[in-house]
């Protein structure tokens, strides 16, 4: 009985003290002396504080305004650039010589264009843009007009009439040819015109007149004699009018002896009196 006691005893020993109903709760060692715990308010913070976070949503909203007109910037330069260089891709129709801008002369652009017909003027050419769905209806400007045609002329070249024969046989109508713009007289165009020979390659029609001796270089009219551009293209035509030199060909071509000395005796003038003599004693 004892041990049993005992080892009772023991297990109440160290049972954890619980409060009963009818017993107080322990109060805070302060509490009833005064202690009351501090709420923190946050409409009471400190002038400071208020004026960080004053700031910092200033500099936010300044920072979102120089965001959207940084954006707004760049939606303005980039339809500026569209503007200012949407005629380069050629999608309008040129039916003048006065309505292609300066620029594209300036840079030499390209445009493509269809045969019509070789006169003694020059090479009238339709002027074929570069069809985009959308874009080129809209950019039309001669909408239900006939066409007009562009005068074009070869640029630095002087042709002889065996080399209009040529161009006549050469360019036929409804032929697509290229012309590289290099000046602009009156209403006429001095280009550099090149014309496909293949599938896959072209030449250009100012170096074959001269390369085959039907045509003699000129000066290149509209540009200036001391421009880059006019000795390129001098030196590009002279090389052509060399080479049919060199193989006598065209107007470049060299008599045989046959042919100089029949022709000698011909214009000789004794010749020619005796030839009076003999018919009349026949």
């Amino acid at each position: 009985m004892l041990s049993l006691q005992r080892r009772g005893g023991g297990a109440s020993a160290h049972r954890p003290f619980l409060p009963t109903p009818s017993q107080p709760a322990k109060l805070h060692p302060l509490r009833g002396r005064g202690f009351r715990p501090r709420l923190e308010n946050v409409n009471n913070m400190p002038e400071s504080s208020r004026e960080t976070e004053t700031e910092e949503a200033g500099r936010d909203r300044q920072q979102r305004r120089q965001g959207g007109q940084a954006s707004r910037n760049v939606v303005t330069v980039i339809s500026q650039f569209a503007d200012d260089n949407l005629s380069l891709v050629r999608i309008t129709k040129f039916q003048a010589a006065s309505e292609i801008p300066a620029r594209f002369i300036v840079r030499n652009v390209s445009l493509r264009g269809k045969v019509h017909s070789v006169t003694e003027e020059g090479i009238k050419v339709e002027h074929v843009p570069i069809y985009v769905p959308v874009l080129s209806p809209l950019l039309s400007k001669h909408k239900d007009v006939c066409t007009s045609l562009l005068l074009v002329r070869l640029a630095g070249v002087e042709l002889t009439p065996e080399g209009k024969l040529w161009l006549q046989k050469n360019l036929t109508p409804a032929q697509t040819v290229w012309l590289k713009l290099i000046s602009r007289e009156d209403n006429a165009l001095n280009c550099l015109v090149s014309q496909s020979k293949g599938s896959a390659w072209s030449f250009c029609t100012n170096e074959e007149l001269l390369r085959l001796g039907l045509a003699r270089s000129a000066p290149i009219i509209g540009a200036p004699p001391d421009s880059r551009l006019y000795w390129r293209l001098h030196r590009r035509l002279h090389r052509a009018e060399v080479k049919a030199e060199r193989k006598c060909r065209g107007l470049w071509k060299q008599e045989s002896l046959w042919e100089r000395t029949s022709k000698a005796l011909r214009d000789n003038s004794l010749i020619r009196l005796m030839r009076r003599v003999f018919r009349r004693t026949e």
